[in-house]
């Protein structure tokens, strides 16, 4: 059984057991997290397509880790001006484990 889930403004297609990075959420390392913005729910050959969501459906998972991601550079330039900017930035994530589907 699987499930889309829209969370951070981003859409993710998971199942039980799997492991996924998101937008930064609250919580602690090992605290269970419900996302409830589910799109649709699949599986053996049955679909539930939401219109937007599915009232009532929801996702349990568990955060394993919080951390920051790669620094991105960011340069802008503009030739012959002597105009340069550099800038980084670190998207902080949040890993979780989903450990239950409910649908």
């Amino acid at each position: 059984m699987y499930a889309i889930v829209r969370t951070g403004g981003k859409q993710y297609r998971v199942s039980k057991g799997e492991r996924f990075f998101v937008e930064k959420l609250e919580g602690d390392v090992g605290s269970v997290v419900t996302l409830d913005d589910i799109l649709l729910i699949g599986g053996k050959g049955d679909v539930k397509l939401g219109t937007p969501t599915i009232a009532g459906a929801a996702i349990s998972a568990k955060i394993v880790d919080q951390g920051r991601d790669k620094k991105v550079i960011v340069f802008k330039k503009k030739r012959r001006k002597g105009y340069s900017k550099k800038q980084g930035h670190r998207q902080p994530y949040t890993q979780l484990e989903v450990t239950e589907v409910k649908g």
